[in-house]
């Protein structure tokens, strides 16, 4: 399902997660996105976020959306939106360890009026 407004990417994305469904989260992406793995870390275009996501899905981690903002350029064709909430992942022991975050992306609209995310900084450390 794409996203209709900037503000759609971030809630896609994680029910993508949770679901598992990696074809639809490479679909949020535009081809030659950009991701930053961490700090200093960042892959570009779709297969290498794809590895990314894989591993994400393989950590079994689930996501808690708990708000997202977006502002908008002047002319609506990009936009800056921020995402907070949390992730639970199972721990070495097997206990939920679940991680805040503060997410900050970069979306695009495209030709269609859909948006799909150009820049995704999942830890919201970006490039330090």
């Amino acid at each position: 399902m794409p996203a209709h407004r900037p503000e759609e990417c971030d809630r896609l994305l994680f029910e993508a997660m949770d679901a598992g469904d990696l074809d639809v989260l490479l679909d949020l992406y535009e081809p030659d996105a950009v991701f930053v793995v961490s700090p200093g870390q960042v892959v570009a275009g779709r297969a290498a976020i794809r590895q990314v996501l894989e591993g994400m899905i393989a950590a079994d981690a689930t996501g808690r959306l708990d708000a997202v903002t977006a502002v908008c350029s002047a002319d609506g064709s990009v936009a800056f939106t921020r995402a907070k909430g949390s992730t639970t992942r199972p721990g070495p022991d097997g206990k939920p360890v679940t991680t805040p975050f503060q997410s900050i992306e970069v979306v695009r609209k495209q030709r269609d009026g859909t948006w799909r995310i150009a820049i995704d900084d999942p830890s919201g450390q970006g490039l330090a």
